[in-house]
């Protein structure tokens, strides 16, 4: 039997909100398809949620701390409440721990938590965040975007093609499989009374 997941980490970002890259305006903030059924299915189970995510445009300049802060208030506003949200403000060459690929965002999230790296699951659209799953020993899935690398995609653990899908393959424990499918449309089939 698997262990139950404890917690899921989500990239803010194009994966629950549309990516409006280094926005201090929260009223861009929309959710992406199956997000509220995501996070309902998850909190349904007891399952602790978080955010991370990368606002380099605070060390560009081109956002406040205060700024991040009202958008994320925001996203919660919408999707939340969330358990824990951690940001890191640093841009790519300021050699930070927090900065994915680094795990040190991830290890502070589940820290605030209370939940094992093992007992969690990051979600994402970049090879950035489910490489920063695997150094911190945490389950990672990616969900391409646009955005999304084809190389990241080829190097990820775990892809699914949606986000409900990605919270469905780990309602029941870690994901398992290297592409994981969404087979409720098909259980339903089999299981659903014809009369």
């Amino acid at each position: 039997m698997r262990r139950p997941v404890k917690a899921v980490l989500f990239d803010r970002d194009g994966t629950l909100v549309d990516d409006v890259s280094d926005t201090a305006e929260p009223g861009r903030m929309r959710p992406v398809e199956g997000a509220r059924e995501a996070l309902a299915l998850l909190r349904g189970r007891g399952i602790r949620t978080g955010v991370v995510t990368h606002q380099p445009g605070v060390a560009r300049g081109l956002l406040t701390d205060a700024d991040v802060r009202r958008v994320d208030q925001r996203v919660d506003e919408l999707l939340g409440p969330f358990d824990v949200f951690a940001v890191c403000p640093h841009g790519p060459d300021d050699g930070c721990h927090c900065r994915m690929p680094r795990p040190g965002m991830v290890l502070w999230a589940a820290g605030r938590i209370c939940a094992r790296p093992a007992d969690l699951v990051v979600i994402g659209d970049t090879g950035a965040g489910a490489e920063a799953a695997h150094r911190a020993g945490c389950h990672g899935i990616l969900v391409p975007t646009g955005r999304t690398r084809p190389e990241e995609t080829a190097r990820a653990d775990h892809v699914a093609p949606d986000l409900l899908t990605a919270v469905r393959a780990l309602l029941d424990g870690p994901p398992q499989g290297r592409v994981l499918a969404d087979e409720r449309p098909i259980q339903e089939a089999f299981t659903t009374d014809p009369g």
